[in-house]
């Protein structure tokens, strides 16, 4: 499978790693594609890894991940150019982080999410909400492996996909949360998760659904 990974920070960088790893071919799309820091990432991760443009990794990508700061998601998607999304699943790891005065929220929620944001600026694409509630360390080869994933989307087959992806990672599963309206909840989780990271020096911690 081609993947194309919309985002070179550490989040887009993990997941092409991941990718690599399992022998899929990786692009990772920048606004600096021949920065020092994506050199040395496709040093390490080998020689199904690449890097170029949004646009150049929208169009090579199967399957495409996006992976940039919440702020910047959509801008990202015009540069990349919607027409390379359709028909496609399209992996959200996004979050609308706010920062402001030492504390953390978001900049749209309860009524609305950025998963609905970028389903709605896509119409043609499968968006599933994926990774987003997690650290980068622990996206690729997590250390609690009994733990699933949690994921929403309004595609079934979609979902199937990124949970197959999660599974090939090194999760036990996924936990699905339902249509993309879910991603208000699973985003709204993350500044939880910074709180805790900020609290016990750590960023480890995963949430996990227990079910009877």
């Amino acid at each position: 499978m081609n993947v194309g990974i919309l985002g070179s920070g550490d989040v887009g960088q993990a997941l092409g790693t991941g990718f690599a790893r399992i022998g899929d071919s990786v692009m990772i799309g920048s606004r600096t594609p021949e920065s020092g820091k994506l050199k040395e990432w496709k040093r390490k991760s080998g020689k199904f890894a690449s890097t170029g443009t949004f646009a150049q990794a929208a169009a090579y990508g199967d399957l495409l991940v996006l992976a940039t700061l919440g702020s910047a998601a959509e801008d990202v998607i015009d540069l990349a150019g919607k027409g390379s999304f359709e028909g496609k699943v399209l992996i959200d790891a996004t979050n609308p982080l706010l920062f402001k005065g030492g504390s953390v929220g978001l900049f749209v929620g309860t009524t609305d999410s950025l998963g609905e944001r970028i389903q709605r600026k896509l119409p043609k694409a499968k968006v599933v909400k994926c990774f987003n509630t997690v650290g980068n360390s622990q996206m690729v080869g997590p250390k609690h492996k009994d733990t699933e994933m949690l994921i929403c989307g309004n595609d079934p087959g979609a979902k199937d996909e990124a949970a197959r992806i999660v599974k090939r990672f090194g999760w036990k599963g996924v936990v699905d949360a339902g249509g993309i309206e879910g991603a208000r909840w699973l985003e709204a989780l993350v500044p939880l998760w910074v709180a805790f990271a900020m609290k016990f020096n750590s960023k480890d911690h995963v949430f996990k659904v227990l079910l009877d």
